[in-house]
């Protein structure tokens, strides 16, 4: 943490340097709804006191320790004013919900002050985020000032994440952490944490101790598509139920929700290699050491296999609190399933017509039984049918079986007129189109321009199906991205860019902006230490320089 601050006291020190960018408006990063300039600037010194109820103690302690280590001052926190006539006012105004929403703020700065005020706490959280950007510092540290200004600011999308797959490299919890922060400072919501896969089992579930003590480990890991190089070294890690509460517990002081994937009934070969008898065939296998897609698939038509996935899922609610639990649910293919007397059985007994619609009865069972539990079912959009990927035949992904209402649909792969097709039928989507928003894909696939013109909204989407899309995510796979340096040039520049996707109003994008605001955010990641790929931020398409 002291590192962490640190280097957002290096982050104030360089935004002295704003003016030279020649912006008629201060650079803050996602660019905000409204903001309107006024002569002057208001100091802050140690005579200055944050003002917030008690029940505001989480935000205002995180903006004294961000004051303490950018502009060296400590600053008292009170729950009255009337002491103090230098003040940076917190405070939650139920009236603003119906402008703000959840996640708005208004951010007012002159002479007599600052003052953040919001209907919710995440919302003063995230004007809190833009008053630290706003902050300007002499190199003496003697002159902290904020420039006179009034903000309003909402996001665009209620859906705004970071996806990383730990199942195929795991990172580790210190990693997970500088992930979060980096997200919150540009008011990133969501925490994709993609936790199981064919090749590693990342979480400890005490009921089956074989999926931890099997799954997560490999003997050796492919180090490309389709190469037969290996690493020669291999490769485990898990996370125990003491860290996830952990990193839970850190996110949610950020406002960020970890939502956890927990694959199936595909990319279940360490689940399967744990336990066997889950597998379609029951065969003993081992975690692999390659990547792509597997045929091992849990069996469906075996009772005992939903006990397992409902012991599994009970104890991966009892940890996130998240009101969105992912299945995965992508790439299952269906050869063990075509061979299987009991899955051939099961279709006969429930009427299923394809292997596509076994999968949405699959499915439909599971999001019931989170349904139960007061949360909601997300999926990759597979999990509807249809023909999502060229090598599979179109007769088994035709489909009779209707996916269940409540299930949110997560968008990656196929045409945009799926996404038209599932928000006509009232189905909520998080657009994650991967060939827009996949972080494992070079900068020459996706450079940073692309990146940031992305619209989870597609074009021809009627208008009143735009409340579907909740918003959008980018996804950091980790297949052939082993080393934590690699996995960041994948990842800085290009987060900023999907948080202004996220965030951002369309009327409010300027690109010329954007890459102003990027001078000072990769100088704060620098200062973190992250690595930072050098791009070309004009580039329609480009490799990446190191």
């Amino acid at each position: 943490m002291k590192k962490l601050l640190a280097s957002f006291a290096a982050l104030c020190l360089l935004v002295s340097n704003q003016t030279i960018f020649a912006q008629t408006e201060p650079l803050i990063s996602p660019r905000p709804l409204t903001l309107e300039t006024a002569r002057g600037t208001f100091q802050l010194n140690a005579a200055t006191t944050i003002i917030a109820a008690k029940s505001l103690t989480t935000e205002a302690d995180y903006l004294k320790d961000k004051l303490s280590a950018a502009a060296r001052l400590n600053l008292k926190i009170s729950s009255t004013s009337k002491a103090a006539n230098h003040k940076i006012i917190l405070a939650l105004e139920q009236n603003l919900s119906a402008t703000a929403g959840k996640e708005g703020y208004q951010l007012t700065v002159n002479a007599t002050g600052v003052k953040i005020t919001a209907a919710e706490k995440a919302g003063l959280f995230y004007g809190i985020q833009s008053l630290l950007q706003l902050i300007t510092q002499q190199e003496n540290g003697k002159n902290v000032t904020i420039p006179f200004v009034t903000i309003q600011d909402k996001p665009r999308f209620s859906w705004r994440a970071l996806m990383l797959d730990e199942g195929r490299h795991f990172k580790g919890e210190k990693v997970v952490k500088q992930l979060l922060d980096d997200m919150a400072m540009l008011k990133m919501n969501v925490f994709h944490w993609h936790l199981t896969d064919d090749q590693g089992w990342r979480i400890e579930i005490k009921k089956y101790p074989e999926l931890t003590k099997i799954g997560s480990k490999r003997k050796d890991s492919q180090l490309a598509w389709r190469s037969e190089k290996r690493s020669g070294k291999p490769h485990e890690g898990f996370y125990t139920q003491e860290q996830i509460k952990e990193v839970v517990r850190y996110a949610t002081e950020r406002h960020i929700t970890v939502v956890p994937e927990i694959e199936m009934p595909g990319h279940a070969t360490a689940a399967i290699a744990a336990y066997p008898w889950l597998g379609t065939t029951g065969e003993k296998v081992e975690v692999p050491v390659t990547f792509g897609k597997f045929k091992d698939t849990y069996n469906v038509a075996d009772p005992k296999v939903y006990t397992f996935l409902e012991d599994v899922l009970t104890e991966v609610m009892a940890l996130f609190p998240s009101k969105v639990i992912h299945i995965g649910g992508d790439k299952v293919l269906y050869d063990q399933w075509k061979s299987s007397p009991q899955i051939q059985a099961l279709m006969v007994r429930e009427g299923l017509k394809s292997p596509a619609d076994v999968q949405i009865w699959f499915t439909n069972k599971i999001s019931e039984f989170i349904a139960s539990k007061g949360r909601r079912m997300m999926g990759w959009n597979e999990i509807m049918g249809g023909k999502v990927h060229e090598n599979i035949d179109e007769k088994e992904t035709t489909v009779k079986e209707k996916l269940n209402q409540g299930t949110i649909v997560h968008f990656w792969r196929g045409t945009t007129d799926m996404i038209t097709n599932a928000a006509s039928k009232g189905y909520d989507l998080v657009n994650s189109y991967h060939i827009y928003t996949y972080l494992d894909y070079d900068y020459k696939e996706i450079p940073v321009q692309k990146a940031y013109e992305f619209n989870p909204i597609p074009e021809g989407l009627d208008p009143k199906y735009n409340k579907h899309v909740l918003g959008s995510g980018c996804q950091m796979w980790s297949e052939f991205i082993p080393e934590v340096a690699d996995m960041q040039k994948k990842i800085y520049p290009r987060l900023a860019a999907y948080a202004e996707v996220g965030w951002t109003d369309l009327s409010r994008k300027d690109y010329t902006y954007f890459k102003n605001t990027m001078k000072l955010i990769e100088a704060h990641w620098k200062a973190e230490g992250v690595d930072v790929a050098i791009v070309d931020y004009d580039a329609k398409t480009e490799e990446t320089k190191q």
